[in-house]
């Protein structure tokens, strides 16, 4: 069967003669539709040959024409475009992270396209600086005395451990020398810094008599980092700020907190205990280091915010040009940080706070909606059903933190969930789902309302092709 399969593969110049891939020639060049045809004609070989094609899948010339299509189409937008999100997890790194609020979306597209203000003072008539425009709103949130904003929270650790403390040790447990996102490590950051790492304690015990006992006359700082991607249970013992402040204090030693994940308002009560940006600073941070496409829901950015002598020493550093941020991340943040002038709103404005605190009543409703949208699809083989399901925050935040979510499963009869998976990713916007036991799992905690009836329509044209191949 496998043999006839291959020998039944449509050849590239049948394909290019049909009227659906003709029409897409008007809008690509001809050579690309080509190498796009010939590619997903590849594509079906190898899942033929991986037995993900069966005979009961259907037309090979049907599956070759639908996937060169939905390819094409989505190509014409360009690379980077929007996708939805139907996996339930909210802070997905591979998708961009933390969603605009509509706020931070209008600032930004109010200076997109125009010259702004970014350095220069209208009612002075000279120049100014792009800090001001967020740092009053940090220092609102947060409490902050002053506050920076850079490209990353990366860069945040490596231009504050640069500026406070380049030649000279900084203390650090054993038990926070964490790996971030793309392999990068906390000691190799510390080490392009120019600063030297002392490590104290042991991975699961460091207690407030390690830290002093390392202290010496060659001492830059005390560090302590939230391990926000991971979790370190059992018989434990870790240094509160509060036991760092009092011996910052007593040698003169400023303490930085790497928190990570930026977080705003609480959000215990729906299982994310994650550390408060403000009750860091009031509970001993002299300065506090957090992203800012994390639970913060705004765009990627790294922000620094604590006490002015410290900040201003940061700001005057020469790595602050190398790190700093653009007009439209200034702008997005700007936004953001103005959603956050009513912190019960916020949870309501904010994307990401919305998805993380939504009720599990409401997600059930909208599995519901979605499922009955798709058993609705004239034609379709489809079945659908409603099951509960765990979602994520994601982005290396929370990583203990499960979030009760629901979604549609949706059993695609006569094309595989692989070949239906792979057909809704490669439209003009992807739809990105889930494959699990056989079926297309779409977790609506990711999901807005409109975006359902993009998933209706796609998987519409899924069963179009379905019927043809029949």
């Amino acid at each position: 069967m496998k043999q006839e399969l291959l020998r039944n593969l449509p050849k590239v110049d049948e394909i290019i003669r049909d009227k659906r891939i003709e029409t897409l020639m008007e809008k690509l060049p001809r050579e690309k539709v080509v190498d796009i045809v010939r590619e997903s004609i590849n594509s079906l070989r190898t899942m033929i040959l991986e037995e993900k094609i069966t005979d009961e899948t259907g037309s090979g010339y049907e599956l070759a024409v639908s996937m060169s299509v939905m390819e094409a189409e989505s190509t014409i937008p360009g690379s980077l475009r929007p996708v939805i999100n139907a996996t339930g997890v909210v802070l997905h790194t591979n998708l961009g992270r933390a969603p605009l609020s509509e706020r931070a979306c209008e600032k930004v597209m109010s200076v997109a396209g125009n010259y702004s203000t970014l350095e220069y003072d209208p009612e002075k008539g000279e120049r100014g600086s792009r800090h001001s425009h967020v740092e009053g709103l940090i220092k609102k949130v947060t409490g902050a005395e002053a506050a920076l904003l850079v490209n990353n929270n990366a860069a945040a650790t490596m231009v504050v451990l640069a500026a406070l403390g380049k030649g000279r040790e900084i203390i650090v447990s054993r038990g926070e020398l964490v790996e971030i996102g793309g392999s990068f490590r906390i000691p190799d950051i510390m080490e392009e810094s120019g600063a030297h790492l002392r490590e104290v304690g042991t991975t699961n015990k460091t207690r407030i008599g390690d830290y002093e006992k390392a202290i010496n006359e060659n001492t830059g700082a005390l560090l302590k980092v939230h391990t926000s991607n991971y979790r370190v249970i059992g018989f434990t013992e870790e240094a509160s700020l509060s036991e760092l402040r009092a011996l910052g204090e007593k040698y003169g030693l400023p303490v930085i907190y790497d928190m990570g994940s930026g977080l705003m308002t609480d959000l215990s009560r729906w299982g994310v205990r994650e550390p408060v940006a403000g009750d860091g600073l009031r509970s001993g941070a002299d300065l506090v280091l957090f992203s800012g496409d994390k639970l913060l829901g705004g765009p990627q950015a790294g922000i620094i915010a604590g006490k002015k002598d410290l900040v201003d020493r940061i700001r005057n550093h020469p790595l602050m040009r190398a790190f700093r941020a653009d007009k439209m991340t200034f702008a997005a943040m700007e936004g953001t940080l103005e959603d956050y002038y009513d912190k019960e709103t916020a949870l309501e404005n904010i994307p990401v706070l919305r998805m993380i605190t939504e009720s599990y009543d409401s997600l059930c409703d909208r599995a519901l909606k979605l499922k009955v949208l798709i058993e609705d699809i004239p034609g379709s083989q489809f079945s659908a059903s409603v099951i509960d399901t765990d979602g994520a925050v994601g982005g290396g935040s929370a990583p203990d933190a499960v979030l009760r979510s629901s979604a549609c499963a949706v059993d695609c009869g006569n094309i595989s969930a692989e070949t239906a998976e792979r057909i809704l990713r490669s439209g003009a916007v992807p739809i990105v789902a889930i494959i699990r036991d056989g079926r297309v799992i779409f977790d609506v905690r990711t999901l807005k309302d409109e975006e359902l009836y993009v998933i209706r329509d796609k998987m519409a044209e899924l069963a179009s092709a379905g019927e043809k191949q029949a």
